[in-house]
């Protein structure tokens, strides 16, 4: 428990949310409520088609795609409940415990995602210029090794922003205004000072952003140069298709959460809830769209396995 003035202790937050008007409250409980189900029911879904085809399985990019849509799962499902409950009661409360628990989980699901989105780069990477050496580049071993790598990174990092966050006393007050507990708006709430803390978080959130980032950026340099050397334009009109669609996701993930988290806390304002809503909400959503149904082997497994359901 964390003091709030020289008598009092905060056992709980108040978030309070994406509006305060009631009709507008319902109409985001219905919008927020069917992107959750068709971000669950696309992860959810990907991850079994993966599972039960031992060839999408046994092949580094559908592995690593498993795992992505296994972190965007979760990832969703640590905001989302809890936003959607919000919208239809009063109560906006949040525990001490459970704000901390919500931060972690938080940012071990988008530590693990960044790492998941470089590590498939260097997949396409690796199958697009180097297709004769691809299963000598990423053995299953290998890839075993870097999903392993990602998940101990995140829950480091996790561990780190955590303890930045909640290692001061909150004495200011105890509403947060967000839809969630984020670093950004808690580390409002503190009272000492906050200035090292801040420069912890920045200094990490860097190297994770730029490290990340310039792998895929690199990697998709790379693809898009092997592209260009394509002879038939309808092969090459289909890459740039498949390449743009990726970066585009990729941008919009990346690009909130550097204006989200590279910034000091006294300057966070209204727009930081409408980034937070792409890169914790949308792009879950969108991520087994881009990367799996555009894709002419994802299609053919699921015709499978609704035909072995059939049967």
């Amino acid at each position: 428990k964390m003091f709030i003035s020289s008598n009092h202790t905060i056992n709980k937050f108040v978030l309070l949310g994406l509006a305060e008007s009631p009709d507008v409250q319902l109409l985001l409980f219905g919008v927020f409520l069917l992107i959750y189900v068709f971000t669950l029911l696309g992860n959810v879904g990907m991850m079994t088609l993966v599972r039960t085809n031992p060839h999408l399985h046994n092949t580094p990019m559908y592995f690593f795609l498993h795992h992505l849509s296994f972190t965007d799962a979760c990832y969703s499902t640590v905001i989302m409940p809890n936003m959607l409950v919000s919208f239809i009661s009063r109560n906006k409360d949040i525990s001490f415990t459970g704000c901390m628990a919500q931060l972690y989980s938080f940012v071990f699901f988008g530590i693990v995602e960044c790492y998941l989105l470089a590590i498939m780069a260097y997949d396409r990477y690796a199958a697009v210029c180097s297709p004769l050496r691809y299963v000598v580049l990423l053995p299953r071993t290998v890839c075993v090794w870097l999903v392993s790598t990602s998940y101990l990174l995140g829950f480091l990092y996790a561990a780190i922003y955590t303890g930045c966050t909640f290692g001061g006393p909150f004495c200011n007050s105890n509403v947060i205004n967000h839809f969630f507990c984020d670093i950004g708006p808690l580390l409002k709430l503190s009272c000492s000072d906050r200035f090292l803390r801040e420069k912890v978080i920045f200094a990490f959130v860097s190297l994770n952003g730029i490290s990340t980032s310039g792998i895929i950026l690199i990697s998709y340099l790379y693809i898009l140069s092997a592209v260009l050397r394509m002879r038939s334009v309808q092969s090459r009109s289909k890459a740039f298709n498949t390449c743009a669609s990726h970066l585009m996701v990729i941008s919009l993930f990346y690009g909130t959460g550097f204006f989200m988290y590279l910034q000091p806390s006294t300057t966070h304002n209204g727009l930081d809830k409408v980034a937070a809503v792409f890169y914790t909400l949308v792009t879950p959503l969108l991520n087994p769209i881009i990367y799996s149904l555009r894709n002419r082997e994802v299609k053919e497994g699921f015709m499978r396995h609704m035909k072995s359901l059939c049967l």
